[in-house]
């Protein structure tokens, strides 16, 4: 039996406390500056060299009681509680979605794919537009660490109102958690971009076959797969944990409330008038990038947006070789311009060729005023000088409903 060193036991004490705050619905929130504050963990997550990881964690711990959420951040942490390096384990994205659970039902703290369709559980979806996908109410991906998601005053993202739970169930948070190992793989640009031929995948998670022109994307990445790794590489085990932290303080009528948007670019509602978004897209290599000096890939599309109210936040969401995205309105005015910041070292957050944070937009209130019925453009840039699969081009925009002729007013 080997002995564990005072350093050792220091690192299982820190990861023993960050357990007991993220299962422990008792823990007390700290303090900061008018807001309440609580770091939790996720379950366990079990990774090898090249493997996968892409499940789905029901009832999570979050802030109870009727607030207004202020920000919610995240980053993939070791069982030391040291955070994890994207060139070692990709963080594809991580979501939290709201969902009503009926009272009494078998719990599922697990389960390799989301419940929506179950019985017992009622999703509840953000404000659209999308249908029946990107439902989530907080969510990013490699770029999480350096990507603001505080919501200025006086607005918040409203939960726990009483009022608006169905009779017989009770309110309850969910995280989908996708991340990639990337320890000793062939090729971890094409494992983190979910490339086909790196899985040995030819079948979807359902088992039905993929079309023979589907070169990547989740569905060659999904829980349980592997990605190719340099031969004599030790499969060598490790536990990982998604590490959030949400601000909050609590409902009050000085709160304005805003409803949450994602927007996304392969939307086809404008060809065919409804909002079937394909989530992931391909980028092709330019053929014509080089005598014109020119490895731009970009792609263009419009939506109308079902509300009027004022703008409040937005960010877009880039996958590796991101150029950056713009949202417009109807007269082409800007609305956001949301570029990727890419890491230029080694350090943690600061990985050299990786998307580690996004730039993001606060219209300065009452600034930026949509009308309900508005045709919105999205523009998303990526580079074209190499081929890229499954990437993405998302808007999380949060807007204050309010009527174009309203006098209200909202300061600082």
């Amino acid at each position: 039996m080997s002995l564990i060193g005072s350093q050792g036991v220091v690192f299982l004490l820190v990861i023993a406390l960050l357990a007991t705050c993220g299962q422990n619905s008792k823990a007390r929130p700290t303090f900061e500056n008018g807001l309440k504050s609580m770091v939790y963990l996720s379950s366990k997550i079990t990774l090898h060299p090249g493997s996968v990881s892409n499940k789905y964690y029901y009832d999570i711990e979050f802030p109870k009681g009727h607030i207004a959420v202020k920000s919610f951040n995240a980053e993939v942490v070791d069982e030391a509680g040291n955070p994890v390096s994207l060139q070692q384990t990709y963080l594809h994205h991580w979501i939290a979605s709201r969902y009503y659970e009926r009272v009494g039902s078998e719990d599922r703290n697990y389960n390799a794919n989301p419940g929506f369709d179950q019985s017992d559980i009622i999703m509840d979806r953000n404000a659209g537009i999308c249908d029946h996908v990107l439902d989530q109410f907080f969510g990013l991906g490699a770029e999480t660490r350096k990507t603001s998601t505080h919501i200025p005053d006086p607005y918040g993202i409203e939960v726990g109102n009483p009022l608006e739970v169905p009779s017989g169930y009770e309110e309850k948070w969910m995280l989908n958690i996708h991340t990639i190992d990337t320890r000793g793989v062939v090729d971890a640009l094409g494992c983190t971009e979910c490339r086909c031929d790196l899985y040995n995948v030819t079948n979807d998670k359902y088992g039905q076959p993929l079309d023979p022109n589907y070169g990547g994307g989740l569905s060659c990445c999904y829980d349980g797969t592997q990605c190719k790794v340099k031969n004599g590489i030790e499969s060598v085990e490790r536990h990982l944990y998604l590490k959030y932290t949400v601000k909050w303080v609590d409902w009050s009528d000085s709160i304005v409330p805003v409803k949450i948007f994602m927007l996304d670019v392969t939307d086809t509602w404008q060809n065919t008038g409804i909002h079937d978004c394909l989530v992931e897209y391909d980028v092709e290599q330019s053929t014509t990038g080089i005598s014109a000096n020119d490895h731009t890939s970009t792609r263009i599309s419009s939506v109308k947006f079902p509300i009027s109210g004022d703008v409040v936040y937005a960010v877009g969401h880039q996958h590796r070789g991101g150029l950056g995205s713009a949202l417009y309105r109807k007269d082409g005015r800007e609305i956001c311009l949301s570029k990727p910041i890419y890491g230029i070292g080694n350090e943690v957050g600061n990985e050299a060729g990786y998307v580690v944070g996004m730039s993001t937009c606060y219209p300065k209130p009452g600034s930026m005023k949509i009308v309900e019925g508005e045709t919105l453009t999205m523009e998303f840039n990526y580079s074209s000088e190499k081929s890229h699969t499954g990437v993405m081009g998302h808007f999380y925009i949060l807007v204050f409903e309010s009527s174009m002729d309203s006098n209200y007013l909202v300061s600082w």
